[in-house]
């Protein structure tokens, strides 16, 4: 199964996305997305395979995931959402786990803005947190924001206790790739309850790094966006 999926974005492939996605995704030496490889599949395409193959085993799809190429762990991804929100409770569970011990591919941000609400946050969303509270804590930056991003699944369902305390768990990080999943939390926040998100920003707003404030509070009105950028 999983060389069939490989055939089928292969041929989907093409070299002149590939090469635009190399830059996209900083592939570059020293950039985040360093040595990652691209086939040039668009998100469309590969879930349009992803929904192909959705009866693909996690033993199959243990071989994609840990891929070097960047679509192959993509479109596993897209496979184990698809078969997470079509699971019972019990397998449900085991999308979950194999998600957590198969981490260390979930790499680069598409990778984890696809994946982490939908399947790590729905499933803990009635459980402990800890997982997501270690993880806000992680040496390495993928782990950082799929603990932030997995809490949109919580700011969904207007719950924002854990999304809050993680936003300040991160909130000095130091990467942009934080500060902006940081920042877009916190406005997805104000979405639904512009006090809770202000409340956090009166608190905060004097320390927080620029790029976290504006994407914060890109939806204010003029005059909000300009008070919270002069004094922050």
């Amino acid at each position: 199964m999983a060389g069939s999926i490989k055939s089928d974005l292969a041929k989907a492939a093409s070299a002149e996305k590939a090469r635009t996605l190399r830059r996209f995704f900083k592939t570059g030496k020293g950039e985040y997305g360093e040595g990652d490889i691209f086939l040039g599949v668009t998100v469309p395409q590969q879930r349009n395979i992803a929904r192909k193959y959705i009866g693909t085993d996690l033993n199959e799809l243990e071989k994609l995931i840990s891929s070097k190429i960047h679509e192959h762990r993509l479109t596993a991804l897209l496979i184990l959402v698809e078969k997470y929100q079509k699971a019972v409770k019990n397998d449900r569970k085991k999308i979950a786990d194999f998600y957590l011990e198969n981490k260390k591919f979930v790499n680069n941000w598409d990778l984890v803005d696809l994946s982490a609400d939908k399947i790590l946050g729905d499933y803990i969303f009635d459980k402990d947190k800890k997982i997501l509270h270690g993880l806000a804590k992680s040496q390495n930056v993928w782990e950082r924001r799929i603990s932030i991003i997995s809490t949109f699944n919580f700011i969904k369902r207007n719950d924002f206790e854990d999304a809050l305390k993680i936003s300040e768990m991160l909130l000095q990080d130091k990467h942009d790739l934080i500060q902006k999943a940081v920042g877009w939390m916190l406005r997805e926040i104000g979405k639904r309850d512009q006090k809770s998100e202000e409340k956090f920003l009166r608190k905060h707003y004097r320390n927080m790094p620029r790029t976290t404030l504006r994407y914060a509070i890109e939806r204010f009105d003029k005059k909000k966006r300009k008070f919270y950028m002069r004094t922050g």
